[in-house]
């Protein structure tokens, strides 16, 4: 990667600075109310295309660039289209979903 864009990156502290940097339009509302979950979704979104990039891509920073202003926007959509309870980015909101498990009946006899 560029590092010239890596420390671009570095500067950003909020939601918004991310957003304003690669001039998407957004509602100031659903930020406000979604900040922590678009910037999740957008780090989780990151995450799993590191690995797909090619190095091409990797040292051609206008084209990093639009990979990652894509992936930001993308994630400012799903809550915009959607909302945090639905989307489950963070571990909280799966918590209250059915539990299974096994256990054993050896296991029990064991302790």
């Amino acid at each position: 990667m560029t590092v010239e864009f890596l420390e671009d990156l570095e500067e950003l502290s909020s939601a918004e600075d991310f957003l304003d940097y690669f001039e998407i339009e957004y509602d100031q509302t659903v930020v406000f109310v979604n900040r922590l979950h678009i910037m999740q979704r957008y780090h989780d979104y990151l995450t799993k295309g590191q690995d797909a990039l090619p190095e091409a891509v990797a040292e051609n920073e206008e084209a990093l660039k639009a990979i990652y202003k894509n992936l930001l926007t993308r994630a400012y959509l799903d809550f915009v289209e959607s909302d945090a309870l639905t989307e489950k980015v963070f571990k909280v909101f799966k918590m209250h979903e059915p539990q299974t498990g096994f256990v054993s009946v050896e296991s029990l006899l064991e302790s």
